[in-house]
């Protein structure tokens, strides 16, 4: 199958059954809490929490089909190369994407607008510290085989590569952009069809979209790059654990400043102030300098 027809009928899976999906997972979840009390925190979250694990299941179960519908016949063709001899890249990628953000977070730390604290207990900082660990890890694997190893890697075989990056790091950002929605009071079968177009709210507010947005298309860029320069995922696997795992840091280690300018230095997320693009295009340049341009851009190399 040719690639854009391919990617839309994954997108229309993952959004339409997400919505359709997630009422029932809901209301299995409020019949079987009774019986079983152990699932009684489950029954208890909200109903876009249950949405957004729908689109995540789906979008999970889509993805084999998809690569396979692109014509790749096994992980190596999207970039998964074997591991041996690429830990230097896995390992450089994360110092870059971790020393990045880190000093985007000296930045603002230094200059008062947050300030460090937790008011998390010692042992539940160490477990909260090690699941954004695990998180960054399973995180990165899965979305750069799907946004660089996926539709990056089909793009490229229909435009040039550099309309390619921008248009797959373009979806990446507006994925990553969603806005958190309101849940409605009574859940319908339609109600998760109702909540999509909240999830798009953060785009008609301008002090949203600029710097976020365009913070995350250039997140997008730099780990396109990444995989066009190197051949493989391992370099953008690695730059994308150190972003979220710091990121997941940052939160549980600073708290707010009253009447800090949130726009320039970010909220708690960080990446969605002036300062972190600063510094995510200061990691463009020197991804640029470090990693050299490949002789073949056309697909991954297998070696």
């Amino acid at each position: 199958m040719r690639p854009v027809p391919a990617l839309l009928i994954y997108t229309g899976f993952v959004f339409s059954g997400g919505a359709l999906l997630a009422p029932w997972l809901y209301w299995s979840a409020q019949l079987l809490a009774p019986i079983f009390p152990a699932l009684q925190k489950l029954a208890d979250h909200p109903f876009h929490r249950y949405l957004s694990r729908s689109l995540l299941a789906l979008a999970l179960i889509g993805l084999w089909p998809l690569l396979r519908s692109l014509g790749a016949r096994s992980l190596q063709e999207t970039g998964l190369v074997k591991p041996t001899g690429q830990w230097h890249r896995l390992l450089g990628g994360f110092a870059l994407g971790f020393l990045s953000l880190a000093c985007a977070a000296v930045v603002v730390l230094t200059a008062g607008a947050r300030e460090l604290g937790t008011e998390l207990s010692a042992g539940r900082l160490a477990g909260k510290v090690s699941g954004a660990a695990l998180t960054a890890g399973v995180a990165a694997v899965l979305e750069e085989v799907l946004f660089r190893g996926a539709i990056f890697g089909a793009l490229r075989k229909t435009c040039r590569p550099p309309a390619a990056l921008v248009v797959s790091s373009a979806i990446y950002a507006i994925v990553h952009f969603f806005a958190r929605p309101q849940s409605p009071g009574a859940i319908h079968w339609s109600s998760g069809l109702a909540l999509l177009p909240g999830m798009l709210r953060g785009f008609v507010e301008a002090e949203q979209v600029v710097p976020g947005f365009f913070s995350l298309t250039l997140a997008g860029a730099l780990l396109a790059l990444a995989y066009q320069r190197t051949g493989n995922l391992y370099f953008s696997i690695g730059l994308h654990a150190g972003w979220i795992f710091w990121l997941r840091c940052y939160g549980l280690l600073t708290r707010e400043i009253a009447g800090a300018n949130a726009r320039l230095w970010g909220t708690g997320r960080l990446i969605d102030g002036w300062v972190a693009l600063a510094f995510l295009s200061l990691a463009l340049l020197v991804l640029s300098r470090v990693l050299p341009r490949e002789q073949n851009t056309e697909a991954p190399s297998a070696k």
